[in-house]
């Protein structure tokens, strides 16, 4: 009599039964190795950016980094596919919640309409002078997007944001997020490089610092040499354009619905439903969080940490995308485009101050 069990194990393409478990159970393992191997490589990425050099860049870009050298040597792991594939999706945009905490609602209140105007300007002109200098030099059109959001915003966090909504292929979104981390850095070094020789005080620097830079540690980075009124003043500024995140997303989901009216394929624009997290996030942690909620300031660095690791978790998914050899035909002339850029809005940022 043969053994009713034999049905649920899984058969090979000849139809001969394969000793193993149940497909759920393999599916299982498969998501939780595939989510397990990004944590590790995210923690690697720490590591990584505590050796000198590479702690300017920032643990995010160091796990794109091992993600991409382990995809060249030993290719892409395709047996945990579906684990590394939630971690690029569901950490990415778990990790936007969170990042609302750092958004301090009071401060861009108290800074007044002339703070959320100057930095609209930003994003607008980022945005908009990214995206003409690529096709000037024949960019790809979606990563010069990618880099116009992240330059115009808050960096890696505002291109995952928008990466879904305009439908990025992961690769894109990946060489976007390592790009704006290396001339984000840079620039943040030589704003500490050249403040003592800038006629500027400690209040304009500040302002220029966060008005300019591209992420929320590079504005940190080099407002903190001007002292604490500086770095106030560059985090106070930098703020205002993260809180512009929402309503940049909105938009680019009008453009999206505009853009594919007439298609006739599904181009079905998916709600951003972690942006509403990430503004309830924000409003409990302005308005809750050590008002009615008494919380220590290490446990705020610790859910910042927490937070940097999961988005760090969700680029190494991203990153095992990238192709080494795509990378060097793709990433050139964006980088180019995103370059000019900078450097132009850093001098009329400065000129506005």
């Amino acid at each position: 009599m043969e053994s009713n069990t034999s049905k649920d194990l899984p058969l090979s393409e000849g139809g001969k039964q394969l000793s193993g478990t149940p497909k759920s159970t393999a599916a299982a393992r498969s998501w939780l190795g595939g989510v397990m191997f990004t944590l590790v490589l995210a923690a690697g990425g720490f590591v990584l950016s505590a050796v000198p050099g590479f702690n300017r860049v920032g643990p995010m870009a160091c796990s794109i980094i091992l993600a991409i050298l382990y995809r060249h040597f030993w290719r892409y792991p395709q047996a945990i596919q579906s684990g590394i594939q939630f971690s690029a999706k569901h950490f990415l945009r778990f990790a936007i919640v969170l990042y609302g905490l750092k958004l301090d609602i009071h401060l861009i209140l108290a800074s007044g309409p002339v703070l959320i105007l100057r930095d609209a300007g930003v994003i607008i002109f980022s945005l908009m002078a990214t995206v003409w200098l690529g096709r000037k030099v024949k960019a790809d059109r979606m990563i010069s997007l990618l880099l116009g959001v992240g330059t115009g915003v808050c960096g890696a966090a505002a291109i995952a944001a928008v990466a879904p909504i305009v439908k990025a292929k992961e690769e894109d979104t990946a060489i976007s997020v390592g790009i704006i981390a290396l001339v984000g850095t840079i620039f943040s070094i030589v704003y500490t490089v050249i403040r003592p020789v800038l006629p500027l005080s400690v209040t304009e620097y500040g302002i220029w610092s966060g008005s300019s830079l591209h992420e929320i540690a590079h504005a940190a980075l080099a407002g903190a040499v001007a002292g604490m009124d500086g770095l106030t003043m560059a985090l106070l500024a930098k703020l205002g354009r993260v809180l512009l995140l929402v309503p940049l997303c909105f938009g680019f989901m009008y453009w999206m619905k505009r853009k594919n009216k007439n298609h006739t394929v599904d181009t079905k624009v998916e709600f951003p439903w972690f942006l509403v997290g990430f503004m309830i996030m924000s409003l409990f942690g302005s308005f809750a969080l050590g008002r009615w909620i008494p919380v220590s300031p290490m446990m705020m660095d610790g859910l910042s940490q927490a937070t940097t690791y999961i988005l760090s978790s969700a680029m190494v998914g991203l990153g095992l995308n990238v192709n080494l050899r795509h990378l060097r035909t793709k990433a050139l002339r964006p980088l180019v485009a995103m370059l000019v850029t900078s450097i132009l809005l850093s001098i009329l940022t400065f000129l506005l101050v």
